[in-house]
């Protein structure tokens, strides 16, 4: 199929850019890597009045880590260039794990992780990855910016909260206070594919115990599944098999899945429970063999 008829406007300044969404009353559309939203352009899930894309605006592609150790990541910065970058790796593992299982690499070289977050997939990698670590947006709207936990800014399957003249602009993983962990594994059909179950964890250590954790999981709920009683169990931990069997068993408990295709319900629960041990086991062995 072919998309439907639309205005295509190519903005240089960002308030031009919000201008443009605010006249269309709702009915325009932000275009930054496209790897979501063209495909529904062209089934016709989509069909906005104008199609505003954002490429041209200056300062938006950078990757930036601040002297207190926190992240900022422009809203044109792409999946291949986070998956490239020596900070990225260095200083955030549970994003270092998600970004080489993004899709596959010719959308890691257009999409963007704040498009991601914005399309608000349910089987979406990027949303997990945000809520796990605590992170937020930045929108830009005619009211100036304003910053949203991404916890609360996903609020369902492909919604969000932001208003329609508004444009995500930003994301940010905040300063840690603490040694930092954490990992991300899902299981796909097949290279490239959507996750069928995913769990994103971040963690930080003070001490040889747990001071801050994050779990999210993916593909197992109408949207990202913030696990917030099963990452609650791990703290003040040492990660001790009592405490890594009880965070993984209250991470099964708060999905949600659905049996589909891809596998009944009971499976991915069981998916998730045997990721979340994973992760944390591995976290486990890397924190003894530093002590």
């Amino acid at each position: 199929m072919f998309p439907g008829r639309f205005h295509y406007a190519s903005p240089r300044a960002l308030d031009e850019a919000v201008e443009l969404l605010q006249k269309a009353e709702g009915e325009g559309k932000v275009l930054a890597g496209g790897q979501s939203l063209i495909p529904l352009l062209k089934l016709r899930f989509a069909s906005p009045s104008i199609l505003v894309d954002i490429n041209n605006l200056p300062g938006l592609d950078y990757i930036k880590v601040e002297s207190d150790g926190a992240f900022r990541i422009g809203a044109l910065a792409r999946h291949g260039e986070i998956e490239r970058s020596d900070d990225i790796a260095r200083l955030q593992p549970t994003a270092a794990a998600a970004v080489p299982v993004v899709a596959d690499p010719i959308v890691r070289s257009r999409g963007t992780l704040v498009g991601s977050v914005c399309h608000a997939d349910p089987q979406g990698d990027w949303a997990a990855v945000m809520i796990a670590l605590d992170g937020s947006v930045t929108a830009y709207g005619p009211e100036g910016k304003r910053s949203i936990m991404v916890k609360d800014f996903v609020t369902g399957p492909f919604q969000n909260v932001l208003s329609y003249p508004e444009i995500a602009i930003e994301a940010t993983i905040p300063a840690p206070k603490g040694d930092v962990a954490g990992g991300f594994l899902k299981l796909e059909r097949r290279v490239g594919d959507f996750a069928t179950a995913g769990a994103a964890i971040g963690l930080e250590f003070n001490a040889g115990r747990v001071s801050r954790a994050g779990i999210a999981l993916t593909g197992v709920g109408g949207a990202t599944v913030n696990a917030e009683a099963a990452a609650e169990a791990l703290m003040n931990s040492s990660l001790g098999s009592d405490a890594v069997m009880r965070a993984a068993d209250l991470a099964a408990e708060a999905s949600s899945p659905k049996s589909d295709h891809r596998g009944s319900a009971d499976y991915k629960r069981h998916i998730v429970h045997t990721f979340v041990r994973r992760i944390l086991a591995g976290i486990a062995t890397d924190q003894e063999r530093a002590a």
